[in-house]
């Protein structure tokens, strides 16, 4: 069964049909011919009945003896459309009637013979059966599939969240293209969307070559295309790989899946384009440490940025408070420098750039003349930000290694700010090392064994930190903290008896400056400006 309306064929391969003899008198080249329903009828007239894609059975009693009424049958089932028409030999005919052969090649309906008695009830419970199956199976798939994904789009949910789902349903990858065929948007099992993604070039000029005119359209091996519009006009397509389900199912996910993604472009998430999203997908798999290094290279061409014999570079900019149109200050920047880069959010308080420099460009002076005029703009508008980059990767199996490096350094950089307009690692030295370290368990033990009596004291646990970054100076540390120096000393002494050590010992001091350090990276950890 290729969906839920069944085939000629289907039908012919029923062990009903193939009890009865059944023999295909003719036209056997049309038996993919969809069957809508079965119809039992002796009247000569039928076809007044008929609206199209019946299979017609009959024992053409009203029929023996009469050849131009047979022929006139055949030609009234043609102008019908009628699937096929199925006569049980044995009452009108005792062998295949030669004028309704001829008229059914002629007409090309095919005409079905059956050489041994045939109760043709048995025959229209099984087929109306199934028939009814799969369209209530494709109904409550459409009424399913419409509430998912309406309440995700109401919830707000974004693209990626919304094509999760979708994948789910098609049962295999899903690819979200714009008119150029370029990925916007993907999702799916990993192996067989790294698979797709690697030969896209060849997988979309054969997604072109499929696409018609219809809303949705089939093809082999499970393959859906469905056109996405919005108010009238197309913008892109879906494209849906290995849906094991009948054709029916197919057309019903294409089309609803096409709606919601619809729905969702034009509400829009806050304001964002899909091209937009596209690239926060990517550089957060980046920022996270989860992008596939097999899967970069398509992924990075698919979302336009140039990728032969390039350097790619990650910058992150960490925000002092909120800044409005950040991203947009940085893309115009780029542009007015004619830099390759996709820009995106990958936390509320990181925007993350990854730069694609041609070859023969010095990275770290690229990046760090980049830096200077956006600190430039941001002081123009009495605003400032931090930035930390990754190293240079000209091989693309590095390029998660350095923007997760570039992400902790800016973290680093934000805390203890730089000399220089920007921060590569060396520059963070052991603040920079905590901070990669700080969600460590270990470490996480290492603060409560150092700091623990003083976790609850932030009165104590500023003055600490205000005598380290004194260098010990009391008297500096005194007038910081306004109290007299007497105070500070009964202070001191009082977090030497609770924690239960000596702050003239360079190694136990050494040892709460660290603490200190992880404890303060931990707290920044928990701590996200909105942009």
């Amino acid at each position: 069964m290729e969906d839920g309306r069944l085939t000629v064929q289907d039908v012919l391969d029923l062990d009903p049909m193939v009890t009865w003899g059944a023999e295909v008198a003719a036209c056997p080249g049309r038996l993919d011919r969809p069957v809508r329903w079965l119809h039992v009828a002796e009247a000569t007239d039928v076809a007044v009945m008929l609206s199209g894609g019946e299979m017609v059975l009959t024992t053409g009693v009203l029929l023996a003896g009469d050849e131009r009424r047979q022929v006139e049958y055949v030609e009234a089932m043609q102008r019908a459309e009628a699937a096929a028409v199925v006569l049980g030999l044995g009452r009108g005919f005792r062998t295949t009637p030669e004028a309704m052969r001829r008229a059914a090649e002629r007409c090309r309906v095919p005409l079905i013979v059956l050489h041994r008695p045939a109760p043709f009830t048995r025959l229209t419970e099984e087929v109306h059966a199934r028939l009814l199956h799969g369209r209530f199976a494709a109904l409550d798939l459409s009424d399913r599939m419409s509430s998912a994904l309406t309440a995700l789009n109401l919830s707000g949910v974004p693209l990626q969240r919304l094509l999760d789902e979708i994948s789910a349903y098609g049962g295999g990858p899903a690819v979200v293209v714009n008119l150029a065929r370029r990925v916007l948007a993907c999702a799916g099992p990993r192996t067989a969307l790294g698979d797709l993604l690697r030969d896209w070039d060849l997988v979309s000029r054969q997604v072109a070559a499929m696409a018609g005119n219809s809303p949705v359209t089939l093809g082999p091996d499970g393959w859906i295309v469905a056109r996405l519009e919005a108010r009238g006009r197309q913008w892109g397509q879906l494209v849906l790989f290995g849906h094991p389900g009948t054709a029916q199912t197919a057309r019903v996910i294409g089309t609803r899946a096409a709606e919601a993604l619809a729905l969702h472009h034009l509400l829009g998430e806050r304001g964002r384009g899909w091209e937009e999203q596209a690239a926060e997908v990517l550089l957060t798999d980046l920022a996270a440490g989860t992008a596939r290094p097999e899967d970069l290279l398509p992924r990075i061409r698919a979302a336009g940025l140039p990728a032969g014999r390039r350097t790619f570079v990650p910058l992150v900019l960490r925000p002092h408070g909120r800044v409005p149109g950040l991203r947009e200050l940085v893309e115009r920047q780029l542009a007015d420098d004619g830099t390759a880069a996709l820009t995106a959010w990958i936390r509320p308080d990181a925007l993350a750039v990854l730069l694609s420099l041609p070859p023969g460009r010095d990275a770290e002076q690229e990046v760090r003349r980049l830096a200077v005029r956006l600190h430039e703009r941001l002081a123009a508008l009495g605003a400032r930000a931090a930035a930390g980059a990754g190293f240079g990767c000209a091989v693309l199996d590095e390029l998660s290694r350095s923007f997760v490096e570039a992400v902790h350094v800016a973290d680093a950089a934000l805390a203890g700010p730089p000399a220089g307009p920007v921060a590569w690692l060396r520059d963070v030295r052991l603040r920079g090392l905590v901070r990669l370290l700080r969600d460590d368990p270990q470490l996480q033990s290492f603060i409560v064994r150092e700091l623990g009596p003083l976790l609850g004291r932030p009165d104590l646990l500023e003055l600490l930190r205000g005598y380290l970054s004194t260098g010990r100076n009391k008297s500096l540390t005194a007038q910081h903290q306004h109290i007299s120096r007497p105070a500070l000393y009964r202070r001191l002494q009082g977090i030497e008896e609770l924690l239960g050590t000596d702050l003239d010992d360079l190694e136990q001091l050494t040892s709460l400056y660290v603490a200190l350090l992880a404890h303060d990276a931990q707290q920044d950890a928990g701590q996200d400006a909105p942009h």
